[in-house]
């Protein structure tokens, strides 16, 4: 079975979260990528600083660092350190421009919902570069919710089928 036969399946109003998995496993991560930042942009969805809060609340000291990493690459360490009242400039030691998955585990979603809030309304491709980050983390995507998910996976049919 494709992925567009998949993703045929798994779009409906009780398909989507429970046939997610499978459509990971059989996406590559461009494709997934794509449409999670569908899902990110769509105004039937929370706001993007919303679904990267509760993703970051749900992922490892690891994956934390990385959307947050992910966040200072695409802006640069300077715009990305004034976000959110400076939270990230205040953590990062002079001259870093990482952060570690222990600085990362102090932050509260709620801070990373209004850093990721900030760097949209800064750079509106963070929404795609941080969509791909988590297309490589694909566990975190179910805690989205039902209507993120069928979202995504309209897209991504709807990429399919034009490809």
């Amino acid at each position: 079975m494709g992925l567009l036969d998949i993703l045929q399946q798994a779009i409906g109003p009780h398909n989507a979260e429970a046939r997610i998995d499978q459509v990971t496993q059989n996406a590559s991560p461009g494709e997934l990528g794509a449409g999670l930042a569908a899902a990110m942009r769509s105004d039937q969805t929370p706001p993007f600083g919303d679904m990267v809060g509760k993703m970051f609340g749900q992922s490892s000291p690891t994956q934390q660092a990385g959307v947050l990493n992910q966040i200072l690459a695409t802006l640069g360490p300077a715009a990305a350190s004034a976000l959110a009242g400076g939270v990230l400039g205040r953590m990062l030691q002079p001259g870093q421009t990482q952060v570690t998955p222990d600085q990362a585990s102090q932050l509260s979603p709620a801070q990373v919902t209004e850093i990721a809030a900030h760097a949209e309304q800064q750079h509106a491709g963070v929404v795609d570069e941080v969509s791909q980050f988590y297309a490589q983390h694909s566990g975190l995507i179910k805690t989205l919710g039902g209507a993120a998910i069928a979202i995504a996976l309209a897209k991504m049919k709807e990429n399919a089928t034009r490809g």
